[in-house]
């Protein structure tokens, strides 16, 4: 079944938020230190929506959102220094705050969110997509090797955090 890609709305925040936080439990559950401390929360959520910057896939039959994401296409300041190497200097998109609803992980949501973001960098002329995680977030890191991301090094959060980078080249 193919799903609704599209900008999320403000009338979508009560179900993005739902899938946040179960994706907050998720992570504590599992003794993961990302998204502990709060984050992301309806206020960077709300920033996204009013940037343009949110997007979901949403269930054609009944428009439920089972997924989330912030698709950037205008820079990312932290990604301006890597301890490593990006494949390209290309313009670029990246993708903050992915989350896909718990109850259908492993359905493949995920893939096709990001195969809509390429698409949708190739259709702006953005040939490359990137994207960082936490070293210990197996979901994400398992979804950006299936999709043909490249390691390319460790970047530094604002916060002081560190996150694994990767770099797919669309075209």
């Amino acid at each position: 079944m193919s799903h609704i890609f599209r900008q999320a709305q403000r009338s979508d925040l009560k179900q993005i938020m739902s899938i946040i936080r179960d994706a907050q439990t998720m992570m504590g559950e599992e003794g993961r230190t990302q998204w502990q401390d709060g984050y992301p929360a309806s206020s960077d959520i709300m920033r996204d929506l009013e940037r343009g910057y949110g997007y979901v896939l949403a269930d054609p039959s009944d428009g439920g959102i089972l997924a989330y994401g912030a698709v950037v296409f205008d820079g990312e300041p932290t990604y301006d220094v890597i301890d490593g190497k990006w494949l390209s200097d290309n313009p670029f998109v990246v993708v903050h705050r992915q989350a896909t609803a718990r109850a259908l992980m492993g359905r493949g949501l995920g893939a096709e969110f990001l195969n809509n973001v390429e698409s949708l960098a190739a259709s702006r002329d953005i040939p490359s997509f990137r994207i960082d995680t936490n070293h210990d977030n197996r979901y994400m890191l398992r979804l950006l090797e299936k999709q043909g991301f490249s390691y390319c090094g460790i970047i530094t959060l604002r916060s002081g955090d560190k996150r694994m980078a990767f770099e797919k080249v669309i075209y």
